[in-house]
This record gives structure tokens, C-alpha cells and sequence, in this order.
């Protein structure tokens, strides 16, 4: 019996060795790698969010929107365990009794390092103030989204047919023609009908040129082009144009595109956000048309706001001891925010100047 007793004792022993000396073998970094490869840029994506939607408030209330860029992102762990054991054992005839001892201990450290850039200076000012160049607004059009929203979203005129402007809080109506012209422009989208084509010429270099089918196209889409055409005030007879970036076109084989900055789509967005009723009585928010767009100028597009925290928000910001926010089931207006962040990265934000750069270790 006391044979077995010792057996049992051993193995014991050499298990919590083997224990031990495992643990301390483990490689922790591959199984860290799809945990905060997923969790880093799911937070990188819902602070960026966050920050496009609390600076389109912060318009509305004539507040300066301020950037700050995720620069690098460093994380560092450790793991450490040791382990021992020890054991006595002695015969029948004494009165010492058999005892084994057991110890074990662990660290765990995750010490990430986070830097953060403030987008400042003149390149970035310029690409916040400078009209989106009118191909880039095109390109839009051939990888996929709508005619009618992109249009909507970028532009202020196309051949000085006007569209809905938000400029210094005065809220002016689009023209007829211009939501014709992007109902129209979707359908012929839809069709195949319309596409941009850069051209190479030796004295002007490249040319954007916006094109449109006659080809195989049913009488009913040739109809909805050549009435863009009349819209617009274009040549009946051509089927291309090129796109230039002015309030007016010079001649009737030109599309001028009077495209808006970053700062002014911006601000067109914060148009659609619901005010508290005490901000536009204090006027510490620009009041706009009433107190913001009724529901059919609104083209889906809202921001709500509200005391409480929102229990299911695409993305929301607290502001002013309101909440703003916008609802996770509103996909026109989740498309309008992806869209503007989208485009941050198309214009010209980035500096090449020596920034102040914020490290905050995260423990």
C-alpha cells in the first residue's frame, strides 16, 4: 500500500512538471495575431465614424472640426511561468509523515502603444477647403454607387443647373433639373448607358471625358439621355463631353462640374441633423430652413438627437449634453457617413510636415 502511495506521488509530481515546463513553452504570439488583427481595426473603424459624425455636429454649431489620425498602433506582451515541486517521503516506523509541496506562479503583461497625429497644416486645410476634382466624383459613378445620391452629396451645380445648397445657414432648394438630371443619370447608370473615359493628349495630358451609348441602347434610354442633354444644355448630336470643374460651361460639348469641398459636404450633411429646440432658441446652432429639413427634404438622410444614449446606433457622439446619432437601421443615411469618409481618403488630407505627434501607453 505504501508502495502505491509513492507512485501516486511521483506521477503527481511529474505531471505538474511537465505542467509547468509546458506552459512555459507556449507561444503566445500567433494565436494573438486574429484577435487584434479584427478587434484593433474594429475600433480604428468605429472612433473614425465617431469623428466624421461629432465634426458634421459640431458645423451645425459654427464649432472648428478638429482630425486626429491613428498613426501606428504597438502591441507588446509577455507571458512568464514558473513552477515547482517537492516531495518527502519516509518509512513506515517513524513518526514523520509523508508530505509534498506544489507551487506554481504566473505573469501576464499587454502593454500596447498607441500614436495619435492631429491633421493640421496647410496641405491638409487645403485638401478640407478644395472642390473634389469632378472625375474622382465620376469614378464614384463607375465603381457602383447611386447616380442620384453621389451626385446629391458632391455637387453644387452641373452647368449652372443648381442643387440643394446649405451656405452660410441659409438653406437654398435645389432646381428641378438638377433632381431630374440625377434620377436620370442613375437610370442611364443602371442601363449601361453612360460611362468615364480619361483621354491622353500630347499638349493637354490627360482629359476626363464623360461618355454616352447610343449603341444597342432601347428607345426609352435614349430618350432619358437626350433629355439630359436638353437639361443641361448640352449638344444634342455628341456623345461625348468633357468634364471640367466651374460653375458655367463654356461651350455645348463641355460638363462643368461644380463640385464641393470636403468642408462643404460637411456641412450639407449636418443640414439633415435634428437640433434641440433649446440650441436654435439660444442660437448656439445654426437653425437652418425652420429647424432643419422636413422629412421630404430630407432624402432619407437624417441625424437624430436626444438626452439618452441611443441603444442601437451605426454611430453616435455625445455633444452639448445631447447625443447625436445615426440609426443602425437607416442605410441611406449609414451610406451618406461611409461615403464622406470615403472620400477623406480620396482628397488631399495628409501633410508632409513635422507633426506633434500624442503617444499615450495604454496599460
Amino acid at each position: 500500500m505504501a508502495a502505491r502511495g509513492l507512485d501516486r506521488l511521483a506521477a503527481t509530481m511529474l505531471c505538474l512538471s511537465a505542467a509547468a515546463s509546458f506552459a512555459g513553452c507556449m507561444s503566445l504570439g500567433p494565436k494573438s495575431i486574429p484577435a487584434d488583427r479584427f478587434d484593433y481595426s474594429t475600433a480604428v473603424a468605429d472612433s473614425w465614424k465617431q469623428q466624421t459624425l461629432l465634426n458634421i455636429v459640431k458645423l451645425r454649431y459654427m464649432d472648428l472640426p478638429v482630425f486626429v489620425e491613428v498613426a501606428s498602433i504597438v502591441a507588446g506582451y509577455s507571458m512568464e511561468t514558473t513552477g515547482s515541486a517537492g516531495a518527502q517521503f519516509f518509512s513506515g516506523n517513524t513518526n514523520l509523515g509523508n508530505n509534498l509541496s506544489v507551487g506554481a506562479s504566473g505573469k501576464f503583461t499587454d502593454r500596447p502603444t498607441i500614436t495619435y497625429v492631429p491633421l493640421t497644416g496647410e496641405k491638409f486645410l487645403r485638401g478640407l477647403m478644395t472642390p473634389i476634382e469632378p472625375r474622382n466624383i465620376f469614378f464614384m459613378l463607375q465603381s457602383g454607387y447611386a447616380a442620384d445620391f453621389i451626385l446629391s452629396l458632391t455637387v453644387e451645380a452641373l452647368n449652372g443647373v443648381r442643387n440643394r445648397s446649405t451656405g452660410g445657414g441659409v438653406v437654398r432648394e435645389a432646381d428641378p433639373e438638377f433632381v431630374r438630371v440625377a434620377q436620370l443619370m442613375r437610370e442611364l447608370q443602371i442601363a449601361g448607358a453612360v460611362a468615364l473615359r480619361i483621354e491622353e493628349e500630347k499638349d493637354k495630358g490627360s482629359t476626363s471625358v464623360l461618355v454616352f451609348r447610343r449603341d444597342d441602347m432601347p428607345p426609352e434610354i435614349t430618350e432619358k439621355s437626350a433629355e439630359i442633354r436638353r437639361l443641361l444644355k448640352l449638344s444634342p448630336d455628341a456623345r461625348r463631353f468633357v468634364l471640367t470643374y466651374g460653375p458655367m460651361n463654356a461651350s455645348d460639348t463641355e460638363l462643368a462640374v461644380h463640385s464641393r469641398s470636403m468642408l462643404q459636404i460637411m456641412g450639407a450633411f449636418a443640414s439633415y441633423m435634428d437640433v434641440p429646440d433649446a440650441h436654435v432658441e439660444d442660437h448656439s446652432a445654426i437653425p437652418g430652413n425652420g429647424n432643419g429639413p422636413t422629412d421630404d427634404q430630407r432624402q432619407g438622410v437624417r441625424i437624430h438627437s436626444g438626452r439618452e444614449k441611443p441603444a442601437d446606433a451605426f454611430a453616435a457622439v455625445r455633444y452639448r449634453e445631447h447625443w447625436y446619432w445615426i440609426e443602425n437601421g437607416d442605410w441611406l443615411s449609414k451610406r451618406a457617413l461611409t461615403a464622406i469618409m470615403f472620400f477623406f481618403t480620396i482628397s488631399e488630407s495628409g501633410s508632409n510636415e513635422q507633426l506633434p505627434l500624442i503617444t499615450i501607453p495604454a496599460q
